[in-house]
């Protein structure tokens, strides 16, 4: 693996020596962490030795497309053999697993190759083929290796198409059904800011595919829709009072959303509801992504610090959690007790949201803070429920226990690219995701 010179005193001086040194053991932790994910068929969602399942937990068995396409991304800066031959095999493991009408699966179980296409209730996944050609993309453009895009072209071509086909009113924002993402046991649905913000860096994404496999035409046409899409989604879901000219009779949501200006991009827009939650982990992707602006972005950080997302660790998903009684309530959040107010979705703590977030502070300047932060999560993830340094799933949102599985592969690759992020100059880092 290439050395690399991450925790230099001279730039960490806001730090003390004990602070610096737990970072420096966060990440080879981290890196541990992460091989034990490793499998032939490519990354588990966490270690399949260090957890018991039985149950829906079976599942955890498995390369999952979200999971893995996540875990990819973050790990593309760390030049070792076994870490990249991996990245590869869940790529290749996804793809191949395509359905006859272009949908990618989930998830694709270890033990014996089957793969899965609905979720909790049977509904479907729409983040995971955002993901994954994402992840496509950064793969063959970071590694130098673009053998699985071109083996893989039509796949690809026929994903995206699968994709495109749920903006069924060609409005340029997809409509999701409810509980159709990475928040599969919660009330999203429609136009949902997370799925949309995915949506405008996939269209990048398979341009920029495109343009790789010599379909220049074809390449700028994905562009032009892509900054459509993003105009879309400012437009819609980051409210105010300002007068704006619209075409016909104002939607529900319009008139809605002239009672306030918010600082944030809301959780979820439809014809007939909206929602005025504050997506944390959606906001953050939205600034790293490059959908909004470095002025919006600051908008948003200095709601979400003065809100205390980042408490008692970073961070959580979601402002604020949704309370029984609520109108966004839904009975099925009580399933295994997993979406009570501030577990899991609703207001959980994250520690791979935790990544993002300690980069998105850097890349809007704080260094010093985003140094803090660091050590804040670094302390995070050195809890566990059996044995230190466990990198879990989630944790609570008030105590900050954790409680979910052991040695999760996105939590440890978040980390990971966190550390590689904050050793480099904020302006040089882009969009990105």
């Amino acid at each position: 693996m290439k050395e690399r010179i991450l925790f230099d005193p001279s730039e960490y001086q806001e730090l003390s020596s004990e602070e610096q040194a737990l970072l420096q053991l966060a990440y080879q932790k981290a890196l541990g962490a992460l091989r034990r994910n490793i499998t032939p068929k490519g990354f588990s969602a966490c270690s399949l030795a260090d957890n018991k399942v039985y149950g829906t937990d079976a599942n955890y068995r498995a390369v999952w497309a979200r999971d893995g396409a996540k875990t990819i991304v973050w790990t593309l800066d760390i030049e070792d053999e076994d870490i990249r031959t991996c990245q590869a095999a869940t790529l290749r493991t996804i793809l191949e697993a395509q359905s006859p009408t272009g949908q990618l699966p989930g998830y694709v179980s270890i033990d014996d190759g089957k793969p899965e296409y609905a979720g909790v209730g049977g509904i479907t996944s729409i983040d995971s083929g955002l993901w994954v050609i994402i992840a496509a993309w950064r793969f063959g453009y970071e590694a130098g290796d673009w053998s699985i895009v071109e083996d893989h072209a039509t796949t690809l071509q026929k994903a995206m198409d699968w994709l495109g086909a749920h903006d069924s009113n060609n409005c340029g924002m997809l409509e999701i059904p409810e509980a159709g993402d990475w928040m599969d046991l919660f009330a999203r649905s429609y136009h949902v800011l997370y799925d949309e913000v995915l949506w405008h860096r996939c269209l990048i994404a398979y341009s920029s595919i495109l343009r790789h496999l010599g379909d220049e035409d074809r390449a700028a046409d994905y562009e032009r829709w892509s900054e459509h899409v993003r105009k879309v989604i400012l437009r819609s879901f980051w409210p105010s009072t300002a007068p704006e000219q619209t075409e016909g009779i104002p939607s529900f949501s319009d008139v809605q959303f002239a009672l306030g200006d918010t600082r944030y991009l809301v959780a979820q827009i439809s014809p007939f509801n909206y929602s005025w939650r504050c997506d944390v982990y959606a906001n953050i992707l939205a600034y790293l992504m490059g959908l909004v602006d470095k002025e919006r972005a600051m908008m948003t950080f200095r709601f979400l610090w003065g809100s205390g997302v980042n408490e008692p660790g970073p961070v959580q998903n979601l402002y604020p959690p949704v309370q029984a009684g609520d109108p966004e309530w839904r009975e099925y959040f009580i399933v295994n007790l997993l979406n009570l107010p501030h577990h899991y979705h609703n207001g959980g703590i994250w520690p791979f949201i935790g990544g993002l977030w300690v980069r998105y502070i850097h890349k809007l300047g704080m260094r010093d803070l985003a140094r803090r932060e660091h050590v804040k999560l670094a302390r995070l993830c050195s809890q566990g429920v059996s044995q230190e340094w466990e990198f879990n799933e989630w944790h609570h949102g008030v105590t900050g226990r954790p409680m979910g599985k052991a040695f999760q592969a996105w939590t440890a690759a978040s980390f990971l690219q966190a550390c590689h992020d904050l050793n480099l100059d904020p302006d040089s880092l882009g969009s990105q995701v």
